[in-house]
């Protein structure tokens, strides 16, 4: 390893923790500690891949050292879309960054104007955003419910403000606002 080079400890992991492995850079985003009663001990993870999403379950024995990934948050406030253009602006410099649909990645599914959220830089780059753990966003589609067909907990599509569809209850209408869960992306409750 170089010397400028900042390492973890599995012992000290930590949810949200960033790490590098195989050249990519990964969150924890749950660990658990195991002591085998014969044998070493070793650290259960599953880690999200910041940059695709994708999760990962890996173990690590106990006290492996690992590099320690240095990422940026910046937040960012969004201001408006143009094209698979999304511009946002620095809350502190006033600076404005423009990312692509790809850039954003699910996150477009509950963005907002005004919405702020914080940009994750790696080394200069670009790796993902970080939106807020629910959102409230407006119904602006969705089928008429069926009058008292509560009980049977039904479920039917609602396309909402930002073009995402989410399966709600069937007493949800035209004009909701609902609360929506942005690392499930489901359905929390009407706001």
């Amino acid at each position: 390893m170089d010397g400028g080079q900042d390492v973890i400890s599995s012992n000290d992991f930590r949810n949200g923790v960033t790490i590098e492995l195989d050249g990519q850079v990964f969150s924890v985003i749950e660990f658990q500690h195991v002591k085998p009663g014969k044998g070493s001990a070793f650290v259960r993870t599953k880690l999200r891949n910041v940059k695709t999403g994708a999760v990962v379950e890996r173990t690590f024995n106990a006290g492996e050292k690992l590099p320690r990934a240095h990422v940026e948050r910046r937040e960012m406030q969004y201001l408006y879309a143009s094209g698979d253009e999304y511009s946002f602006m620095d809350t502190e410099t006033f600076e404005q960054v423009s990312l692509t649909a790809a850039e954003l990645g699910d996150a477009l599914h509950f963005l907002k104007e005004n919405m702020t959220i914080a940009l994750l830089q790696f080394q200069g780059i670009t790796i993902g955003v970080d939106v807020p753990n629910s959102v409230e966003l407006k119904v602006v589609e969705t089928d008429p419910g069926l009058r008292g067909d509560t009980a049977t907990g039904g479920t039917k599509p609602a396309k909402l403000e930002t073009g995402y569809v989410v399966r709600v209850p069937l007493f949800i209408e035209n004009g909701d606002t609902l609360i929506v869960d942005t690392r499930s992306g489901e359905y929390l409750s009407r706001a």
